[in-house]
């Protein structure tokens, strides 16, 4: 996508309860500059003010409601046509509105007061805002009715309307560890590779790792490795798009085996391709990579059986 000439600059308002703080963060993980509750007199300087040349581009979103200093619906509109007059600059607004009942269960739920009725009723004030807000409403590009919405609705329709290709990916991780060490805390998915035969109990191989080609020969042999791990394959590339339009901003894929070194290595290296291949960008971590191969954390070695090579 080729940037405009100046950053786009997106004023986000709307009334109190509809969601702009909701709206307002999404937009910063898709990479937005944002303020909120900027003084309507700080608008145009803070515009006009100097930026790093790596941030020249960055999008600019405005949080303006009837809570700002000196806000005025008339005088928001007439500083955006002289925006729009001095040319070279996209600018647009986004309206939050919102039904009436429903910003009142909203204020009662979370025990709020409305910023226009501190003395009164809440439905007070949002009768008030509403007459306020209505040439301001009628005036925005962007009009989204958060009645219906949950939480999760309005951030999905933000990604959409304002995110490019590419900006709601999530950050994944896939990364290998071995249970002997613990669990990895933030992962949010686990898969136990400790049904593969253990390269650890064969003396030509314990030195090595799961990123030597004959450890990794030695477990793609095993009989339940490709019906197993390609399942694993095809359930990741089904899932990813869930967690995508679900807005997670980080996924982590975990896979351990006993010790960390042989077994989950391999496995985390051939979905990290498999996933790559499909246009996914994971980045690969090894926790116990630099661990040293102990027989005590292996547990007792697998019974002789020249047809299995031994299980772990």
């Amino acid at each position: 996508m080729t940037a405009p000439a100046e950053p786009r600059l997106l004023l986000v308002t709307g009334l109190a309860g509809a969601g702009k703080s909701t709206a307002l963060k999404v937009l910063e993980d898709l990479g937005w500059e944002v303020v909120d509750n900027l003084p309507l007199s700080l608008l145009e300087p803070l515009i006009d003010a100097p930026v790093k040349r790596s941030e020249a581009h960055r999008p600019l979103a405005v949080g303006i409601d009837s809570r700002s200093r000196g806000f005025r619906p008339s005088l928001l509109v007439r500083h955006i046509k002289d925006l729009r007059a001095a040319g070279g600059r996209d600018i647009q607004t986004l309206f939050l509105d919102c039904a009436g009942a429903e910003l009142e269960r909203r204020f009662s739920e979370t025990r709020r007061r409305h910023p226009l009725a501190e003395d009164r009723p809440a439905a007070d004030g949002i009768a008030r805002e509403r007459e306020m807000m209505e040439s301001l409403r009628r005036w925005a590009e962007h009009v989204v009715d958060t009645t219906n919405y949950s939480s999760n609705d309005l951030q999905e329709e933000i990604r959409h309307r304002f995110g490019d290709d590419g900006d709601n990916e999530p950050a994944l991780n896939i990364l290998s560890f071995g249970f002997a060490r613990g669990l990895p805390r933030n992962a949010d998915l686990v898969f136990d590779m400790r049904y593969l035969r253990n390269p650890h109990w064969d003396p030509a191989l314990r030195p090595g790792t799961g990123l030597d080609s004959a450890v990794a020969a030695y477990v793609a042999a095993d009989p339940a490795y490709e019906a197993t791990v390609s399942q694993i394959e095809t359930l990741l590339l089904t899932l990813l798009p869930r967690y995508r339009a679900e807005g997670k901003s980080y996924v982590t894929i975990a896979f351990g085996c006993t010790g960390g070194r042989h077994r989950s290595v391999h496995v985390a290296e051939r979905v990290a391709r498999t996933l790559q291949a499909a246009g996914h960008l994971p980045t690969v971590t090894h926790r116990n990579l630099d661990s040293a191969p102990q027989d005590g954390l292996e547990g007792k070695p697998p019974p002789a059986s020249p047809a299995s090579g031994g299980q772990a």
